[in-house]
C-alpha cells in the first residue's frame, strides 16, 4: 500500500505550504512511505485528485485544495482530518496502516481490543 499526498508545489498561499510541510514532514518523521503527488505541475495529478475526492467532502465551490492524502486510490482526507487523526494518536488508522509495535496508537488500539 502507497501513501499519497497530492501537494501543490507552487501554492501561492502559505498555509496551504504549511499544511502540505506538516503532512510531509510527519510522514517522513515516522518513516511512513508516501509519494508526493505535485497537481501544480502535472495535470494528470491534478485531474485525478479532484475526480477522486468524495462529492461530500468537496468544498460547495471550487475545487478541493491540497494536501489531500490517499491509500492508493482509497480517500483518506484533506488537512483537516488528518490533524485531528494526529492529535488523537491515530494516523496510522487514519491512512488504512497498521500501527507499529510499542507506538502509542498500537497501545490504545490494543487497549480498545481487550
Amino acid at each position: 500500500m502507497a501513501i499519497r499526498v497530492y501537494i501543490a508545489s507552487s501554492s501561492g498561499s502559505t498555509a496551504i505550504k504549511k499544511k502540505q510541510q506538516d503532512v510531509l514532514g510527519f510522514l517522513e518523521a515516522n518513516k511512513i512511505g508516501f509519494e508526493e503527488k505535485d497537481i501544480a505541475a502535472n495535470e494528470e495529478n491534478r485531474k485525478w485528485m479532484r475526480e477522486n475526492v468524495p462529492e461530500n467532502r468537496r468544498p460547495a465551490t471550487g475545487y478541493p485544495l491540497p494536501p489531500q492524502i490517499f491509500n492508493e486510490s482509497q480517500y483518506r482526507g484533506d488537512y483537516d482530518a488528518f490533524f485531528e487523526a494526529r492529535e488523537n494518536n491515530a494516523v496510522y488508522a487514519f491512512l488504512g496502516l497498521k500501527a507499529p509495535p510499542g507506538s502509542k496508537e498500537a497501545e490504545a488500539q490494543a487497549k480498545k481490543q481487550v
